[in-house]
């Protein structure tokens, strides 16, 4: 996969998950119908992040690279970054959470494990992950895997386990 196939599918995975991301500006202020204001929680601006830029969480055989992180018009908690993750490790083990998300596989390959079925996984594939289904990747390869995520959970509607 080249890298312009790879980043027009980020692109396309950004759009989806976070189609209302991005577009307020800290501590807007919103008026009701009855004319009380409400001040809102900051949200992620606008923004281009650069990788050099982007923020790096050390891991175990693992760096996470977090582009964004926190709340956007629609959705609390939001995550976007890249993985990259040596041969034969995990950034975590198999895990589960109220968030959606999504994994595009960028470079490697690797053993995807959904909801205890193990299936191969391979430069190209893109995981969707519904709230509280149990999922993880491991890189099964001989070099170092690079996953995309996009991560969020919606600031209207709570998902019981």
């Amino acid at each position: 996969m080249n890298n312009k196939t790879c980043f027009k599918a980020i692109g396309l995975t950004l759009s989806f998950t976070l189609v209302s991301a991005c577009t307020s500006i800290a501590n807007n202020e919103i008026t009701t119908k009855t004319e009380k204001t409400v001040e809102q929680k900051a949200t992620i601006p606008s923004s281009i992040v650069s990788f050099e830029d982007a923020h790096q969480t050390p891991y175990d055989h693992s760096v996470f690279h977090s582009y964004f992180m926190g709340d956007t018009t629609t959705t609390k908690d939001a995550i976007v970054g890249i993985a990259i993750i040596e041969p034969g490790h995990e950034i975590h083990p198999p895990h589960k959470h109220e968030d959606e998300e999504y994994l595009f596989i960028i470079e490697g390959s690797g053993v995807w494990t959904l909801n205890g079925v193990e299936t191969p996984a391979k430069a190209g594939d893109v995981l969707y992950v519904s709230p509280w289904d149990m999922h993880g990747i491991f890189n099964t390869g001989n070099v170092t895997m690079k996953f995309f995520v996009a991560r969020a959970k919606s600031k209207t509607v709570t998902i019981q386990q």
